[in-house]
């Protein structure tokens, strides 16, 4: 359990959102919570980088859905360049995948948005250090999903397009949920199709219910 020293420095953090009115609200929650200390400001995954590089923040509060590249893909780069700074994932994305794969890369903290107010200073506390925080909601969807371990040589990644897939989604919807180009989830579904020696859709939606990758909540 946490307590809280009132001679400790500030938490340095870095906010990272490409939408000022996001970020805006951000500082005022931080700003009124007090022991907090915002050093940077960044639009995209880019810009997130330089600032952790530059003013290396205690904790990065980091959106998912920013232009630049692949906000998930950030996670595991910045964490082996600046181990020092501790990352909470603040975002819309409520699917049990996202969550797993961020803190499996590193990230300490998963926030949604539609709870910042309440849980983000908690988030950001904790990572300072070096504890964990998962919505609370979210948390027990992560625990009912089924494991995304390998199952017939199928990667997590391809078990997540597979995933998707069986619930009926284009490729192009995959790409945006998952943060990939379209042509990498094509290549993804070969690999499945090839894998699993199956080709038809509803074959692989037999097969996605058959191993409990689509069971519902």
């Amino acid at each position: 359990m946490m307590t809280e020293d009132v001679d400790a420095k500030p938490i340095k953090v870095v906010l990272a959102d490409d939408h000022s009115v996001v970020r805006r609200g951000l500082r005022q929650v931080l700003d009124g919570e007090g022991g907090f200390e915002i050093v940077g400001e960044a639009t995209n995954v880019e810009s997130a980088r330089d600032a952790v590089r530059v003013e290396h923040p205690d904790v990065l509060v980091l959106d998912l859905n920013m232009p630049g590249g692949s906000s998930l893909d950030a996670i595991h780069e910045l964490r082996a360049e600046c181990p020092r700074t501790q990352i909470v994932i603040l975002t819309m994305q409520s699917e049990p995948a996202y969550a797993r794969r961020a803190l499996s890369d590193g990230a300490l903290g998963y926030v949604l948005k539609d709870a910042a107010d309440e849980e983000l200073v908690e988030a950001i506390r904790l990572a300072a250090v070096g504890e964990s925080y998962l919505n609370p909601r979210l948390g027990a969807r992560v625990a009912a999903e089924p494991a995304t371990g390998s199952s017939d040589g199928l990667s997590d990644r391809e078990l997540a397009v597979l995933r998707l897939v069986a619930l009926g989604h284009t490729n192009t919807e995959i790409a945006d949920q998952l943060f990939l180009s379209v042509r990498t989830v094509e290549t993804h579904r070969a690999h499945i199709q090839q894998k699993l020696n199956l080709r038809a859709r509803s074959d692989l939606v037999r097969y996605a219910l058959k191993h409990g990758l689509i069971e519902t909540w």
